[in-house]
């Protein structure tokens, strides 16, 4: 295109005297061919995107409409209704939108045309005005307009092909996606890509507008490296809505709206709630956050990756053909429990240390053990090991003893200390001699989780003193549980992903008072595993330090009332002597 017009540069300059002559002319062969590009051309890409934006927005009218289905009180009518609603305006807004590339594509050909028609003609009409005698008309001249003429057909041609093609590729689709048309697909027909690390698309963001009420802005989200971003509808770039690194990402029960999920940024200090269109959608945003959060993206290959990871996962609690067999042969000949190896396996990467044997696992949890993945208070139901105690039974709880009236347990504690952290489950354990039984124990809760497809997480307040461990509600402050400090016997962080942490607590109950237990609990923490550890480390010392304290002081209290009744027992002794010499005397 480029050297042709500068050929056409050049002779229009030789020729630009005779203009005026061939007004009559250009107006037929040049001017009617522009003219008929912007009335019937261009109007026409006008129009289509007219009637695309009109489609677009009944489909977010239908979205909106289906997204506001109640979940308490179906109605299958008007379900049926937002249902066939939301099916045909999608379906018009994928029609007109493939129609309206269609023209796209084809105003791309239409402009070469545009361009050149006219120039052709323009010299059409020079060499008729000039006919054969001219001298600027060379035989090369011709020979180059032909050259041209012949090029401007290829392209109608070229384009007519396109056309089909396209026309031929817009029904192909419509067949094939008509099942997409849906709200909400099968996820059995459409399964659930769970490697992926990034993703985009429509969700419903809730705003709180009053102490109650909320309202929901529906938004597109996307994720970009490690942070989420979001960007409504007309603006030309994205925002940033929060850093997803080491974030947590749970379902959450909201109101009347379904698929809605929960991320909570690093520190605990920002959190949004977000609604998906469908339970396909809900699950991939949910497994994709999740694996940004674990900062896969930075890696080389991050989905594969994210697949290896999962799949490691899954096969971290899938037991092998003879593992029945295994264990029921070995039990009989264990004399003693083997010394375990600590170990660097973890749910999160599902890696696991080839030191540890399979006799040392099913030394430290037995197989089959069920696990807690929720909290389940005192309050609302007694436990084996979780016995109810004088101050625990729903009490509002403030954890640094500013409350009048009543001093509270943990009142004359030097020690408060104040953590967040999720629970992410409990289970009960055959040993609580080795950091090796939490390790194992993170790597089957976090296992059993990604299996199970479960991602909500109870977030707590952890209130470390010289006294316990309280879990408290960081709503009502209620203290959920309550761990007596000397009951925990076994206390770890993870070794590579440090915002795990676990701890084993020993107690006495359940069907025999004499049987001892012990039930490892797993939290995450925002990046705070070790510190808290710490923490526990330091008021087990404050406490056994005050103990010793105490029985010092009581040893001390001890000889001290030894002397004072050997000193009465002497004044007794002199007063006895001297009664007897003054008899004597007399």
């Amino acid at each position: 295109m480029s050297s042709t017009l500068q050929q056409f540069g050049k002779v229009i300059d030789e020729l630009s005297s005779c203009h005026a002559v061939l007004s009559t002319q250009l107006a037929d062969a040049m001017m009617f061919p522009i003219t008929q590009f912007k009335e019937r051309d261009l109007k026409e890409i006008l129009t289509l995107k007219e009637v695309f934006q009109i489609a677009s927005n009944d489909h977010d009218t239908a979205i909106n409409r289906y997204s506001r289905l109640s979940k308490r009180r179906e109605n299958e009518k008007v379900k049926y209704e937002v249902t066939e609603d939301v099916y045909t305006s999608k379906k018009k807004q994928h029609q007109t939108m493939m129609h309206y590339f269609c023209a796209l594509n084809t105003l791309q050909y239409k402009k070469k045309i545009a361009m050149l028609e006219p120039l052709l003609g323009y010299m059409q009409a020079q060499i008729s005005f000039f006919k054969m005698g001219s001298e600027n008309l060379t035989e090369q001249l011709e020979e180059f307009l032909t050259n041209i003429g012949t090029s401007v057909q290829n392209v109608r041609r070229e384009m007519d092909c396109e056309v089909e093609t396209m026309q031929q590729t817009i029904e192909d689709l419509e067949l094939a996606s008509d099942p997409l048309y849906l709200p909400d697909p099968d996820t059995t027909k459409y399964p659930v890509h769970r490697n992926l690390t990034r993703k985009a698309g429509y969700l419903n963001a809730r705003n709180k507008t009053g102490l109650v009420s909320s309202s929901w802005d529906r938004q597109f989200y996307f994720t970009q490296g490690g942070n989420l971003m979001s960007q409504a509808r007309g603006d030309v770039a994205g925002g940033l809505v929060m850093d997803i690194d080491n974030c947590s990402v749970m379902g959450v029960d909201c109101e009347d709206r379904r698929y809605c999920f929960q991320i909570t940024s690093f520190d605990g200090k920002k959190s949004s709630i977000l609604q998906a269109e469908s339970k396909k959608d809900y699950e991939e945003w949910i497994c994709t956050i999740n694996n940004i959060s674990k900062q896969i993206y930075l890696s080389e290959n991050p989905e594969e990756i994210a697949a290896r990871v999962n799949q490691s996962a899954l096969e971290a609690v899938t037991p092998s053909p003879s593992f029945q067999q295994r264990h029921e042969s070995m039990r009989p000949t264990i004399q003693s429990r083997p010394p375990t190896v600590r170990t660097n396996s973890s749910g999160s990467l599902g890696s696991e240390s080839a030191a540890l044997s399979a006799l040392s696992l099913d030394s430290l949890v037995a197989p089959d053990t069920p696990i807690q993945f929720d909290i389940i208070s005192p309050v609302s139901e007694d436990q084996p090991g979780h016995a109810k105690t004088s101050g625990q039974s729903g009490r509002r709880t403030n954890p640094f003893g500013e409350s009048g009236g009543k001093k509270s347990e943990t009142e004359d504690s030097i020690l408060h200390q104040l953590f967040i952290v999720r629970f992410l489950g409990s289970m009960e354990v055959k040993s609580d001699e080795s950091p090796d039984v939490v390790y194992e124990t993170m790597r089957q809760i976090l296992a059993a989780r990604a299996i199970h497809n479960i991602f909500r997480m109870t977030e707590s307040h952890l209130l470390v003193t010289c006294d316990c461990l309280k879990l408290i509600d960081p709503q009502t402050q209620v203290t959920r549980l309550r761990f007596p400090l000397p009951s925990v016997v076994l206390y770890a962080t993870h070794q590579e992903n440090k915002r795990l942490f676990g701890f084993v607590l020993r107690s006495s109950g359940g069907r025999n008072e004499s049987h001892t237990t012990s039930v490892c609990y797993i939290f995450e923490s925002n990046n705070e595993g070790e510190k808290i550890c710490d923490s526990v480390g330091l008021a087990k010392q404050i406490a056994f330090h005050a103990e010793l304290d105490h029985r010092a002081s009581e040893k001390q209290k001890e000889i001290d009332r030894v002397k004072e009744k050997q000193q009465k027992e002497l004044s007794k002794q002199k007063q006895i002597e001297k009664v007897c010499l003054d008899s004597i005397y007399y």
